[in-house]
């Protein structure tokens, strides 16, 4: 991990990359590390036709680990679930749905990491102790239910932050309002989105 040092007053203090480094800046594996493996991006999530609004549920992507809260076969993933997205610079700035916990949200709003984030605090676990994570809240996955079913496990809390959780904007830099929407519709029924 790269550190460049930033004066701030008299003391010289370093800018850790994540906080520094422009999304499309980052090298793979910083960009990786961004991930905090709260495993909100992997809920199943249905758009209303009518309206766009995006819905979160309880329900898991198929290949999430709900103890880990991280895909069970990241590397074939795209190949396994054909709805998910590789996340890319782009598309954290245009994806309406990353919740506003995610880290890639964060860094595209021009915000720091929150204090819980295992690049913050050292700890992967953080993540889980503050209540972000999908960690004791989902127990369905995909394949346990038909697609007609799922409307019944909509739920808020992926969409919020918890109290205590927000992060801060990042000094000198202008706050970005939120990414805008990138969805698909289908005919008759609730849309899964695209990423998990």
């Amino acid at each position: 991990m790269s550190h460049e040092p930033r004066r701030r007053g008299n003391s010289m203090a370093e800018t850790p990359y994540w906080d520094e480094k422009p999304l499309e800046a980052l090298t793979p594996a910083e960009w990786e590390s961004l991930c905090d493996g709260c495993g909100r991006c992997c809920l199943v999530k249905l758009e209303d036709e009518d309206t766009g609004r995006i819905y979160f549920t309880e329900i898991a992507c198929r290949l999430l680990d709900v103890t880990t809260c991280r895909c069970s076969d990241y590397a074939h993933r795209r190949r396994k679930v054909r709805d998910c997205l590789k996340l890319t610079p782009d598309l954290a700035t245009s994806l309406a749905w990353l919740p506003p916990t995610c880290a890639y949200r964060l860094r595209a709003e021009g915000r720091r990491l929150a204090w819980w984030h295992p690049l913050v605090s050292g700890s992967p676990e953080t993540v889980h102790e503050a209540g972000i994570s999908v960690r004791g809240r989902v127990s369905l996955t995909e394949t346990d239910l038909k697609i007609d079913d799922y409307a019944g496990h909509i739920v808020s809390w992926p969409g919020k932050s918890p109290r205590g959780a927000r992060a801060r904007p990042v000094p000198g830099t202008a706050a970005k309002s939120a990414p805008g929407k990138s969805t698909r519709k289908a005919p008759g029924r609730p849309q899964i989105q695209e990423s998990r």
